[in-house]
């Protein structure tokens, strides 16, 4: 059964500050901050492989339509350069997420102060450890001289204000949180893998018990690409989209239904214009549409599986 939140829609204000034509999109606690963020946010693969042009309309569209919460990565291409003078204006008004898939404190440290020029910004407020997925990952991080290390003397010099990571592992998820305390998570959040694979609620569960900020990824996923399948029409997906808008729409509603505080859609616009424009009407799964979801779940491959 989906946990619900219920919302509160604050006047159209982002730290302070108004912009004339801005439209209030409904806003959610990020955990133990006081940071209230938008419940859709822009993945920085928006942007990737597109003129500066098209970036920059797209980007001040999301604003636009009340969007703060942005997130980016070395990792997404051109994104991080595409992104940066795409921001120029608003970049105090938004909340800005990078993250890193070094795992060794020196190369963290280059790395983000290389993404903090491209993104031309003296600070992140929200730097990730980027996709954590094996034991391996966790203990390089955790160790002396490793990643944390690089992000915990960048928070004390104000280079980021918060601390969290990615996983695409459950086991390596509840292991972070147990031995740090991050400010958040972004973790995979998808209907298919609740129904199918168990795959996500305890992740969920703890960081709430935690009070460990809950993002999202992967809501509008259907499931792993089938063998010959042709993925020319999303090359920014790398697992099956949803079919329709009716299923997008029944599929973010689940995930914005969890216990979390946004979601980010997948990086093609069509997807992403679908979220902003579910977001805009949000309302929570009933039980009937939550037992629809369920059933058709039925014989799709999740595209994340519990290990052990």
């Amino acid at each position: 059964m989906c946990l619900v939140f219920s919302m509160k829609v604050n006047p159209c204000k982002t730290r302070g500050r108004y912009y004339k034509g801005h439209v209030e999109m409904q806003k959610r606690k990020l955990g133990k901050t006081e940071e209230q963020l938008s419940i859709i946010g822009l993945g920085g693969i928006l942007v990737s492989n597109v003129d500066q042009s098209e970036a920059n309309l797209r980007v001040r569209s999301a604003f636009d339509q009340g969007i703060n919460y942005f997130d980016v990565a070395p990792a997404y291409g051109d994104a991080e350069e595409r992104l940066g003078p795409a921001l120029e204006g608003i970049r105090n008004q938004v909340f800005l997420a990078c993250k890193t898939t070094d795992r060794s404190e020196k190369g963290a440290q280059k790395e983000l102060h290389r993404s903090l020029k491209r993104l031309k910004t003296d600070h992140f407020d929200l730097y990730q450890l980027h996709a954590m997925t094996t034991q391996q990952d966790l203990d390089e991080v955790m160790k002396l001289g490793g990643a944390l290390d690089a992000f915990i003397k960048a928070r004390d010099q104000g280079v980021i204000r918060y601390i969290g990571f990615s996983a695409h592992s459950a086991e390596v998820a509840e292991k972070l949180m147990d031995q740090f305390d991050f400010d958040s998570v972004l973790f995979p959040i998808n209907w298919v893998n609740y129904f199918q694979e168990n795959f996500g609620p305890d992740v969920v569960k703890k960081a709430e018990k935690k009070n460990i900020g809950r993002l999202a990824l992967k809501a509008m996923a259907r499931s792993k690409w089938d063998e010959g399948s042709n993925r020319s029409q999303f090359p920014k997906c790398w697992y099956m989209p949803v079919e329709s808008e009716e299923e997008a729409r029944l599929a973010l509603r689940f995930t914005l239904s969890q216990p979390i505080t946004a979601a980010i859609p997948p990086g093609e616009l069509k997807f992403f214009d679908w979220a902003t424009k579910i977001a805009s009407d949000f309302k929570p799964l009933t039980d009937l549409e939550v037992q629809e979801l369920k059933k058709r779940s039925k014989g799709l491959k999740a595209i994340f599986q519990l290990t052990g």
